[in-house]
C-alpha cells in the first residue's frame, strides 16, 4: 500500500513539474513571437526574464530553396550556432578594396575615365556553441520565408548596469 501511494505521489509531482516547464516555455515562446511581430529582427539577442537570461538566435531561410524540411532544419541549426558563436566569441574581419581606373579615348578625341571599385569582406570566427534549442519556427513574408528562433539559457543572468 505504501509503495502504491509513493508511486502515485511521484507521478503527480512529475506531471506537475512538466506542465509548469511547458507552460513557462510556451509563455516565453509567445513573448518572443510578440517581440518579433512588434519589430522584426534577425541575429542574436539577449533576452532576460525575472531570473534568467537567454541567448536568442533568429534567422530566416527561403521556404522553397531546400529539397526537404530536414535539410532546411539542419541549415537553420548550423546558422543559429554560427551566429551565437560569433556573438559570444567574436570574429576576425578583414576587408580589401581594389579600385580600377580605365581611361578610353573616343573617336572625337574626348577621353572618358571609368572607375570600378571591388570590395571584399571576409569574416572568420572560431568557437563552438552547443545545446541551441529550437524554440519556434513560423512562416513570414507571405509564406516565402521561414523564421527559426533558437535559444540557449545563459549560465548567469546579466547584471543590471549600476547607476553612476
Amino acid at each position: 500500500m505504501k509503495n502504491l501511494l509513493f508511486i502515485i505521489l511521484a507521478t503527480l509531482s512529475i506531471q506537475a513539474f512538466s506542465q509548469s516547464f511547458n507552460e513557462d516555455k510556451t509563455a516565453f515562446t509567445n513573448y518572443i513571437k510578440r517581440m518579433y511581430k512588434f519589430k522584426a529582427f534577425e541575429g542574436v539577442k539577449i533576452v532576460e526574464d525575472y531570473n534568467d537570461a537567454y541567448l536568442i538566435s533568429a534567422l530566416s531561410l527561403p521556404a522553397n530553396k531546400y529539397p526537404n524540411e530536414s535539410m532546411m532544419m539542419r541549415v537553420a541549426d548550423v546558422k543559429a550556432q554560427s551566429q551565437a558563436s560569433t556573438f559570444l566569441n567574436g570574429s576576425n574581419i578583414t576587408m580589401d578594396m581594389v579600385m580600377k581606373t580605365e581611361e578610353t579615348e573616343k573617336e572625337d578625341g574626348v577621353k572618358e575615365t571609368t572607375t570600378t571599385m571591388i570590395e571584399s569582406i571576409k569574416q572568420n570566427a572560431d568557437g563552438f556553441v552547443k545545446a541551441m534549442e529550437l524554440l519556434t519556427s513560423f512562416e513570414i513574408d507571405n509564406g516565402e520565408r521561414v523564421l527559426f528562433i533558437y535559444m540557449k539559457k545563459m549560465q548567469q543572468a546579466i547584471a543590471p548596469a549600476e547607476d553612476m
